[in-house]
């Protein structure tokens, strides 16, 4: 397997967990279910990556296009199940593109590539979350 991490226990409710990119970072529960709150938390990295995955997707594209993009920021929002296991059943992506000279088709052409074709975390949440996506231009 070529996609092989190692997560550690470091004691209490933490691990250390490394990445496919050799770096590493902290996992840990919240005070309120017995951590130390000192790291991040496994559903929320999900998001994270779901985030990064299109956004890196989009990077390429608009660089790719030679668009002028001053600020670019994805917001995640989503919702868990009530009963156990929970996991994230509806799900929100918001784009947001900020500059003076912004190509909404071309942007919007690099955003629905990410969500349809190239982002792999999005093709995973689509097993069961309900996605919604929403593309938001800031022209100044």
């Amino acid at each position: 397997m070529s996609n092989h991490i190692t997560t550690q226990w470091k004691g209490g409710m933490a691990f250390e967990t490394n990445n496919t990119s050799g770096q590493s970072f902290r996992i840990d529960a919240s005070p309120d279910d017995g951590g130390e709150g000192k790291g991040l938390r496994p559903k929320s990295l999900m998001l994270s990556a779901l985030a990064g995955c299109s956004g890196l997707d989009i990077v390429m594209l608009f660089r790719k296009m030679k668009l002028e993009v001053r600020d670019f920021r994805i917001e995640t929002l989503a919702e868990l199940t009530k009963e156990h296991p929970k996991y994230y059943n509806s799900v929100i992506v918001e784009y947001h593109f900020y500059g003076k000279n912004l190509d909404e088709s071309k942007l919007q052409r690099a955003v629905n590539l990410s969500v349809e074709k190239y982002c792999g975390v999005m093709e995973m949440f689509r097993k069961f979350a309900r996605m919604e996506i929403k593309t938001f231009f800031h022209h100044e």
